[in-house]
């Protein structure tokens, strides 16, 4: 059996962080207030061949959390638990219509989002940028539906900011 065979390469990444005086319970609010919560008939609609009702689901949101973690809590552990949620956004529609084209774009899809409460009581959110992550592919396809995830995103998390 032979083996393995194993590639590396070094990716330039942009990252973002947004930086907001406003409380950190009100952007949780706001932020999940404008992304809903994933409905899973969306995916069990691409998974049946179905894409209208895929697109039907969706309302015309581009945004979906599919997970929302309590990284926070994790530092109980340390008796000093953090205000800090971690988010898997996106869209199973619109991860779709990368893999078609390339199927490892599966890989940041969907984006992960970290919201916390820094040492000076501001909310701080980070994620990497998503065209950042799939133009590594070198899929024009692919790319454009990334520069629109950079869209959706960052308006998504400014709104929740302000």
């Amino acid at each position: 059996m032979a083996d393995p065979t194993v590639t590396r390469r070094v990716l330039q990444v942009e990252h973002t962080k947004i930086v907001s005086a406003k409380k950190f319970a009100d952007v949780v609010t706001a932020l999940e207030a404008s992304i809903p919560k994933l409905d899973d008939a969306i995916a069990e609609a691409l998974a049946k061949g179905d894409e209208r009702r895929a697109t039907e689901l969706e309302k015309g949101k581009p945004l979906f959390i599919f997970l929302k973690r309590d990284h926070g809590a994790l530092l109980q552990v340390t008796g000093q638990p953090q205000k800090a949620f971690q988010y898997d956004i996106g869209n199973p529609h619109t991860a779709s219509k990368m893999t078609r084209h390339r199927l490892p774009a599966g890989l940041y899809a969907p984006l992960r989002v970290f919201l916390y409460e820094d040492e000076n009581g501001k909310s701080v959110v980070e994620y990497d940028k998503p065209s950042s992550l799939f133009g590594q592919f070198g899929d024009e396809s692919v790319f454009e539906v990334a520069r629109g995830l950079d869209v959706a995103l960052e308006r998504a998390l400014q709104l929740a900011m302000k």
